[in-house]
């Protein structure tokens, strides 16, 4: 399936933007009568045959609409402090999105070693693994939100954080509710700080632990993300 992105589909006429057109005459080499596939990034697969394989314009002609495809039958939400290696978390934003994911929130906690983001270097790796794995939602992606701020927006009974320190006993499995979104948070290289994780507890959020191996912080989100998917797919109704 030749996919593309193509969020600002309103008719059943369609010109791929020149990038995507390069890409659909010269590198697929697809040609006039030719069928390719359009998502939108919130769950429309559209259908659509090459009218005119032009490489600056390549125009398309919808055939057919699919709605809510690829639907993630539960909610994940990955709130996760940034590394100073940037390459790490793109690697993550791109693992999560192929896992799936709902929405990841980039955190700025005390230990935190980035301070700034490139939220749109993040948006077009995601849109390339959503594509790459033939999804039709795009996860939500927030900007750097200081950690207090982010607590004090979040639904204690759906969040969990993860931490170091001895209390995080409980898996993600002895909360994990069928059918009910879940957040984890995740913290930087060096832990929440002890303040963060007693304003997490204040505000009702639990504690998690991922295993006993110390784990690299795009690491433990990804574990976190997995073992969500993992859990749903176990108790699933048959």
């Amino acid at each position: 399936m030749h996919l593309f992105y193509t969020p600002d589909i309103k008719s059943e006429f369609y010109t791929l933007p020149e990038e995507e057109s390069k890409h659909c005459t010269r590198v697929l080499r697809l040609h006039n009568g030719d069928t390719i596939y359009l998502v939108d990034g919130q769950g429309s697969l559209y259908t659509a045959i090459i009218q005119e394989a032009n490489n600056k314009k390549c125009q398309l002609q919808i055939i057919d609409k699919q709605i809510e495809y690829g639907k993630l039958p539960y909610y994940t939400h990955i709130a996760v402090a940034p590394t100073k290696n940037i390459d790490r978390m793109e690697w993550f934003v791109e693992k999560a999105v192929e896992i799936g994911v709902s929405e990841i929130t980039f955190l700025l906690c005390e230990h935190s070693e980035r301070r700034q983001l490139r939220l749109d270097r993040l948006e077009k790796i995601a849109v390339a693994a959503m594509k790459q794995s033939q999804k039709g939602y795009l996860p939500l992606l927030n900007d750097l939100t200081p950690y207090h701020r982010f607590i004090q927006k979040s639904q204690p009974s759906s969040t969990f954080i993860a931490h170091l320190e001895d209390d995080a006993t409980k898996s993600i499995k002895d909360h994990y509710v069928f059918g009910e979104p879940h957040c984890i948070l995740i913290g930087p290289e060096g832990d929440f700080s002890p303040a963060e994780i007693s304003t997490a507890y204040e505000a009702g959020i639990r504690p998690v632990t991922l295993g006993k191996s110390r784990l690299r912080t795009e690491t433990a989100a990804l574990v976190a993300c997995h073992t969500l998917n993992v859990l749903h797919d176990i108790f699933a109704p048959l």
